[in-house]
């Protein structure tokens, strides 16, 4: 049980990332939904990334975003099922990553500047890893 008042602080960190993983939620979601005339608009070789994504790799996205956003409202109930929730979350992002830069092609078809969002994603996973093991030491979260 959580023992100690958590700072303000803690709440707009929480809720900033619930905000950022409800977004990768929406990007998942238009991934999987995405008509038939909206990827035949993308370019030959963005489509073929699409089209052959396997099964896994999808599952993955969606393991990592749901487990995300999850943990991010277990952090803003103050209880430490955050911490084992969000570790699932890096590991769907791990899986999901080795997918894109380990077998297919992404980093041709999207160049260097495809890396700053997974990056920006795997970053922000093990920070708020970080942070809800900070707050469970600080008894915000328990």
């Amino acid at each position: 049980m959580a023992s100690e008042t958590a700072p303000r602080g803690f709440w707009i960190v929480s809720g900033l990332f619930l905000v950022w993983n409800l977004l990768g939620v929406m990007a998942y979601l238009m991934q999987v939904t995405m008509s038939e005339e909206a990827l035949a608009a993308l370019p030959e070789a963005q489509r073929d990334l699409y089209s052959n994504t396997p099964a896994w790799a999808t599952g993955a996205f969606a393991i990592a975003v749901f487990a995300g956003t999850l943990g991010c409202v277990f952090l803003l109930l103050r209880k430490s099922w955050a911490i084992p929730t969000l570790v699932l979350s890096l590991v769907g992002i791990l899986v999901q990553m080795f997918h894109v830069f380990a077998l297919s092609p992404a980093l041709e078809v999207l160049g260097a500047s495809g890396l700053v969002m997974p990056l920006l994603v795997t970053a922000g996973a093990v920070f708020l890893i970080w942070y809800a093991r900070r707050a469970r030491s600080r008894g915000w979260i328990g």
